[in-house]
């Protein structure tokens, strides 16, 4: 692979490979990825030098390692490099212009006089990359300055609100997708036929001892009247289901034995037991009032309930 394609090509290749996955896999709204997530796009950046600098490095020991060979092996090395971008000029002068170091052959040329038990120090310029780099620092450095210091963009904790505010509103999203995560105020009433049965079948393994089979109340209250002590509707049953009941003498909590997905549908089969008329149903709590929906609000809100006589018997 390496023969075949050189570094200055197989480099912006990758990188146009990993932004193109950023661009594709991150959702960062209008602005591209490479700026709405720029400490992402700084470490590529460091990732891209060190890979830049792992090529030079490589070819400059391919260069000693070359003048170690023997006449007949350089031949032989010449012989089966045949592909295109072998031994490119271009690739040639592009590695010269970004060392700048003198060759192996030039050494005595650069050599200092220190000499520390028999290790010699060699007096070779920077290599461009780096010192550009450097300058890059130098410049990123200053326009920080100028735009957070000087004309105070955006500060640390604005920020931090602002990514907090953003989260906690994508968080609210996924809860409307997340079944098993959902509360209250996300839970939907369910009306189709299997989600109905295996409510049915939770509510008989779970719910008939209190509430008979049909629902129509034994020590907990009847569940097929319109009067409701929680709350009727599918918020506040499923909340009564995932809470409990009255303190002291309700219904104990179902959330630590069912999962959300569970009660949303023991819930929905509740409601969907209203106005079938059970034989002898219980007579209605004194606690009990009638709910009525208004545009889909819960019980929680007083205007949306009417109180009823608490002597009222179903």
């Amino acid at each position: 692979m390496k023969n075949i394609i050189p570094s200055y090509v197989r480099v912006p290749l990758i990188f146009a490979a990993v932004f193109a996955g950023m661009e594709y896999f991150i959702d960062s709204g209008e602005k591209p990825a490479f700026i709405e997530y720029p400490m992402v796009s700084l470490f590529l950046g460091v990732f891209l030098f060190l890979l830049v600098a792992i090529e030079i490095v490589i070819s400059a020991v391919d260069k000693v390692t070359y003048q170690l060979l023997t006449e007949e092996q350089k031949q032989k090395l010449k012989e089966a490099q045949t592909l295109p971008f072998t031994e490119s000029d271009f690739y040639q002068k592009l590695v010269k212009k970004l060392t700048r170091s003198k060759a192996i052959e030039q050494e005595a040329d650069v050599m200092l006089d220190h000499d520390y038990d028999g290790i010699k120090e060699l007096d070779n310029v920077l290599p461009p990359w780096w010192v550009y780099l450097f300058y890059s620092c130098i410049v990123f450095a200053i326009v920080y300055f100028v735009r957070f210091e000087i004309y105070g963009d955006y500060s640390q904790a604005e920020e931090y609100e602002t990514e907090v505010a953003l989260a906690e509103k994508e968080i609210q999203e996924y809860l409307k997708t997340a079944p098993d995560l959902m509360d209250k105020e996300s839970v939907t009433l369910l009306t189709d036929e299997p989600s109905l049965a295996e409510g049915k079948a939770l509510f008989t393994t779970n719910c008939v001892a209190c509430h008979r089979a049909d629902g129509g109340g034994a020590i907990g209250p009847n569940l097929t009247d319109e009067y409701w002590i929680l709350g009727g509707g599918i918020k506040n049953v499923f909340n009564t289901l995932s809470e409990g009941g009255r303190s002291g003498k309700g219904m104990i909590s179902w959330k630590d034995q069912l999962k959300p997905t569970e009660m949303q549908k023991v819930a929905s089969y509740v409601l969907s037991l209203q106005g079938t008329n059970p034989k002898d149903p219980k007579p209605t709590e004194p606690e009990a009032v009638i709910y009525k929906e208004d545009g889909g609000a819960t019980n929680d809100e007083a205007a949306n309930v009417t109180v009823v006589d608490s002597t009222v018997t179903n």
